[in-house]
């Protein structure tokens, strides 16, 4: 067997087989010098491949690229209950953690003073929680409900719709506005932020009905 010249590097010998020269070779792309594919380049790759050979397969039905676009649609429909199950989760667990009220106490006054603020400074979203803080501080201080840690604003409108049924249903969309300013990244608005505060005033204007009497 004639033998194959290489050229001279510091491992491989200068006059080798083709064996031998072949495992010199495979040596040398083994030192760390060289990269190695991340595991996120593999998992790219092979997802690239599983799409490629879809769309190869899909393309010699019948219909040629009408199979691929019905294909796809149907991908997208087993693939859009998946993403909004999984929104939902993100927003459930963002709410389980969410409270009401913030790590620093501010009485219902300071709360509305804060709100007035952002408020003129042009920041609805921050207007709109800080509002519904003043509603549920003053809801405490006045004992229409109880004091809880950790409440949320769903918590917060079903307990004090149960005292003021008469604005249950503001409540509950009071506190959906919060929600979506707070956790579905929503911007507020300056309506939102005005229903916001007449609702607070009527609250303030409003008594609880007690049991057995006149609303």
């Amino acid at each position: 067997m004639a033998p194959v010249i290489v050229p001279a590097t510091a491992d491989v010998p200068v006059d080798i087989g083709r064996e031998e020269a072949r495992e010199a070779a495979v040596r040398e792309l083994a030192r760390p010098v060289y990269p190695k594919e991340s595991w996120w380049d593999q998992v790219v790759e092979r997802v690239e491949d599983w799409l490629s050979d879809l769309l190869d397969a899909a393309s010699g039905l019948p219909g040629g690229w009408f199979s691929v676009a019905l294909l796809a649609f149907v991908l997208f429909l087993v693939a859009l209950p998946v993403l909004s199950m999984a929104r939902r989760a993100t927003r459930a667990r963002a709410g389980r953690t969410g409270e009401l009220f913030g790590a620093v106490a501010r009485s219902a006054a300071e709360h509305r003073a804060e709100a007035e603020r952002h408020a003129g400074a042009g920041r609805w979203a921050e207007a709109i929680r800080e509002r519904l803080r003043a509603i549920a501080r003053d809801l405490e201080d006045r004992a229409i409900v109880d004091e809880l840690p950790g409440r949320t604003a769903d918590e917060l409108a079903a307990e004090a719709g149960r005292a003021l049924p008469g604005l249950a249903g503001e409540l509950a969309r009071a506190a959906r506005l919060f929600d979506d300013v707070t956790y579905g990244d929503l911007p507020g608005s300056p309506e939102g932020y005005r229903d916001m505060t007449e609702l607070d005033d009527r609250l303030r204007a409003t008594r609880p009905a007690l049991a057995g009497g006149p609303a």
